[in-house]
């Protein structure tokens, strides 16, 4: 089954609703390691909504597990990323005005800065995930681009209202997840995923990491994030 990797951005999207010093995402993330996460994600992003620089740094330092750091590519960002040695680096798309990320990476044209961003990571040794939508030339684009993982996006799958339109969805994964196994690069899934939809999503034997965020914040709001994170390990299996 797969590892848990425990999104602690909102708990920093609650910090900054207020502009003090709690909750510290810091804290939530050793809580987290505690309850059984085998990975943190993070993503600091250029409007500074919710992670800050400090947090990372923090978190660098801190966490026992494995970092995630999900980035953009613009050259502040990847110049922290370089700095700070994220133990994998998660490339997403990123708009100013939307609410969280709405989709996988656009392969279908040539982007001179994504390969660029991709050999400057590897240059100092960190691994590259790329984050992209379920489908077949998505996944060998990423191979071309030389990834050495892709987190698929589950977004649609998460929203779906139909029992067809889910299995659809999940279909698109478990193909997706199928061929990028095939090429030998490692295959995690989120975006969307909860106590009620995880589950099937772990099911698929090729995907090897989920990254949970949202969900699991707010169940910690009720039953602390210990036992949220608890909660999740059981339901994935791990």
């Amino acid at each position: 089954m797969p590892r848990l990797s425990v999104n602690v951005d909102h708990v920093a999207t609650l910090r900054e609703a207020r502009k003090v010093k709690e909750p510290d995402p810091a804290a939530a993330a050793l809580l987290a390691e505690l309850g059984g996460a085998e990975g943190i994600t993070i993503h600091l992003r250029r409007d500074r909504r919710h992670i800050q620089p400090r947090d990372l740094d923090l978190l660098r330092m801190m966490i026992h597990t494995k970092l995630n750091l999900e980035m953009g590519t613009s050259e502040e960002i990847v110049k922290i990323a370089l700095k700070t040695k994220p133990d994998l680096a998660t490339l997403v798309p990123e708009k100013e005005t939307e609410i969280t990320t709405e989709g996988g990476l656009d392969l279908s044209q040539e982007d001179p800065r994504l390969k660029e961003v991709i050999s400057l990571l590897h240059q100092m040794e960190i691994p590259v995930s790329l984050f992209i939508n379920p489908t077949p030339n998505s996944v060998r684009k990423a191979h071309k681009l030389g990834a050495n993982v892709v987190e698929l996006h589950t977004g649609p799958y998460a929203e779906a209202t139909s029992f067809l339109d889910s299995a659809t969805e999940l279909e698109r994964i478990a193909g997706a997840a199928a061929l990028a196994k095939k090429l030998d690069l490692e295959v995690h899934a989120g975006h969307g995923l909860n106590y009620q939809n995880a589950r099937k999503i772990c099911l698929i034997e090729e995907i090897e990491e989920v990254s949970i965020g949202h969900s699991i914040v707010a169940r910690a709001c009720l039953v602390g994030m210990k036992e949220a994170v608890r909660e999740m390990v059981r339901l994935v299996g791990r």
